[in-house]
């Protein structure tokens, strides 16, 4: 299972066939039911992994962390201050030290050039903990829940309301499409992702039985999903657009109305955390409105945010383990 994954890097679903995604998605399966039932694992036993972060992190930290130490690799937090990283020595310079001294490097910071840079000339194992363009170890944890959820993935409608050029909405299109589902982006005709993409993952659910739909018809793109799916209205390092996207994303509000328009009484509501559903952050008591989820939603019986939270660790497990285990 996931075995002709050895030596490969994991910084976009694209680069994988459906077959390798869904021997990702059983391998975190049993890994998860492992955990439970206190069976240690030693599959990355004697490795050390860096760990890079040019942006804050919670559960993509939290996850590598507790992946690494439950299957005896040692982790190795490298923030954005603690090396010379783009700063006195190039990408490529880091990429080959760090590659003589770690077993895996994982990256979570901006560019996507870069993350491509470090498995280009590192010489080991690199996986993206999230970037600009893509942020795959979320969408596999994501393709989990819903697998958890409904049984299999094949032929389930996910929407995805709100910023829809962001990391997220990408990430998600190919990961559907990959898997056979029916994918919608519902947003903003000022905020649809790039055309280019949508064409590619067009012609991957063309291959798969997905579908894909670009639409800013609220009613429209829930009508029948499964699963509604949104994030923050402004990704890290755009808070200055924060009053602006309020002004565009407020009609996107993932409600009780919103959930009750799929016409489905067991849509679940999906989010890759951190949400503004309520006033009790800084940010959300500067910009009342600036909540992409109605509390009720996100607390409510049908959300599933915490266990997509939590398979985190496990997919982010299944990558580290298919990729660089013994």
């Amino acid at each position: 299972m996931a075995g002709n994954l050895k030596g490969r890097s994991f910084l976009k679903l694209l680069d994988f066939t459906p077959g390798e995604i869904g021997d990702l998605l059983s391998l975190s399966a049993t890994l998860k039911a492992n955990k439970r039932a206190g069976v240690s694992g030693r599959a990355l036993a004697g490795k050390n992994v860096a760990l890079i972060f040019e942006k804050a992190s919670t559960r993509t930290r939290c996850a590598f962390v507790t992946a690494c130490v439950d299957e005896g690799a040692h982790p190795e937090y490298l923030g954005k201050g603690d090396i010379q990283f783009g700063k006195k020595e190039t990408v490529a310079d880091t990429a080959r030290v760090l590659g003589r001294m770690f077993d895996g490097i994982q990256f979570r910071g901006f560019s996507q050039q870069v993350v491509e840079t470090l498995a280009q000339y590192s010489g080991v194992p690199v996986w993206n903990g999230l970037t600009d363009d893509w942020h795959p170890t979320q969408v596999l944890a994501d393709l989990m829940t819903m697998q958890e959820e409904f049984g299999s993935l094949k032929g389930l409608s996910l929407a995805y309301v709100g910023d829809g050029r962001n990391n997220m909405a990408n990430e998600l299109m190919v990961g559907c499409a990959k898997m056979g589902m029916h994918v919608r982006i519902v947003a903003p005709k000022a905020l649809f992702p790039k055309a280019e993409l949508v064409e590619t993952v067009r012609g991957i659910a063309a291959q798969t039985g997905g579908q894909v739909t670009v639409t800013d018809d609220v009613a429209v793109g829930v009508a029948g999903a499964h699963a509604l799916y949104t994030d923050v209205w402004a990704s890290m390092g755009e808070e200055a657009k924060i009053p602006e996207r309020i002004a565009m994303l407020k009609p996107y509000k993932i409600t009780r109305e919103m959930m009750a328009a799929t016409g489905r009484d067991d849509t679940i509501f999906l989010h890759c955390l951190p949400a503004f559903h309520n006033h009790d952050t800084d940010l959300a008591r500067q910009f009342p409105d600036i909540c992409e989820v109605e509390d009720e939603v996100f607390e409510g019986p049908r959300s599933r945010v915490f266990d997509e939270a939590e398979n985190r660790v496990h997919t982010i497990k299944a990558v580290m383990v298919a990729t660089l285990g013994r």
